[in-house]
């Protein structure tokens, strides 16, 4: 299986920082004091146990939450305190994959490709059809832009989704279980896009995702969450080789939870104030 080679060199940016972030879902803390640092060309793959926190993480580095504490920035600029124009404007640099793809189902694949350039350009109908077409053949889909988002199958509707995210080029580029639900194929066919994406447009990525196959194709770097913290930060060689537990039963899938005494179990269920472990 290859790896991914960061053509970085060492003076690369920092183009997403996150320092000291925690957040609360009410009384329950879901990020204790998450710290990332991300290098311009850099695909760094964030990946953690359900409720580990990884996806609340992605919707605070896109601005879509605001934490209890802590500092994001994207591209050197603070998302928290940046005027609204500002914010729109950053994120005309920044694309968003997510996992279901979000295509509008009323739309066409063009359509749905060619919206942001709508929404944020001044670009003329016939230039705009030529662009959203040529990131639909980036994205292997080319000649299926009259065709309905229902019209596609699992991958089909991944790729045009990508082909959305970066039809503005944007120099960050982040993907929320982009694999998902795949078969091992198809799923090793967005990996390769991923990878070419990075080196042909030297974009920066974020990818959320708990398939290791793909963690480990893609990654220059991994970040493993665990109760909201993080873990461990390495290359893939480094989290193969990793002693610590936790890392060790993500990797083998092994079961993290304990056997509780059955009279420990029964107070928990009687307790006035039950709360989740």
């Amino acid at each position: 299986m290859s790896s991914a080679k960061n053509k970085q060199q060492p003076e690369s940016k920092t183009v997403i920082e996150v320092n000291d972030l925690v957040t609360h879902y009410g009384q329950r803390k879901i990020l204790d004091g998450v710290n990332l640092n991300i290098k311009k060309g850099e695909i760094r793959v964030i990946m953690g146990g359900s409720g580990s926190g990884k996806s609340t993480l992605l919707w605070h580095i896109l601005g879509l939450y605001q934490p209890t504490r802590g500092q994001i920035k994207l591209l050197g600029n603070d998302i928290h305190t940046m005027s609204f124009n500002d914010q729109l404007k950053l994120k005309q640099d920044i694309g968003v994959s997510f996992q279901s793809g979000a295509l509008f189902s009323s739309m066409t694949v063009g359509d749905n490709v060619a919206l942001p350039l709508r929404e944020f350009t001044d670009l003329d109908e016939n230039t705009i059809r030529i662009i959203s077409r040529m990131k639909l053949e980036v994205v292997n889909l080319g000649g299926f832009h009259k065709l309905m988002p229902s019209q596609l199958s699992g991958g089909m509707t991944k790729r045009a989704a990508l082909a959305r995210s970066i039809v503005l080029d944007p120099k960050l580029l982040f993907f929320d279980e982009p694999s998902a639900g795949l078969d091992p194929v198809v799923a090793s066919e967005i990996d390769d896009l991923i990878l070419s994406l990075r080196d042909t447009m030297g974009m920066s990525m974020v990818v959320v995702t708990h398939e290791l196959d793909s963690a480990f194709k893609i990654a220059d770097k991994i970040t493993v969450l665990d109760k909201g913290k993080n873990l461990m930060t390495g290359t893939v060689e480094e989290i193969n080789k990793s002693d610590n537990k936790r890392v060790m039963d993500l990797l083998q899938r092994r079961s993290r939870h304990d056997k509780l005494n059955p009279s420990e179990y029964l107070r928990r269920l009687t307790q006035e104030n039950y709360t989740l472990s």
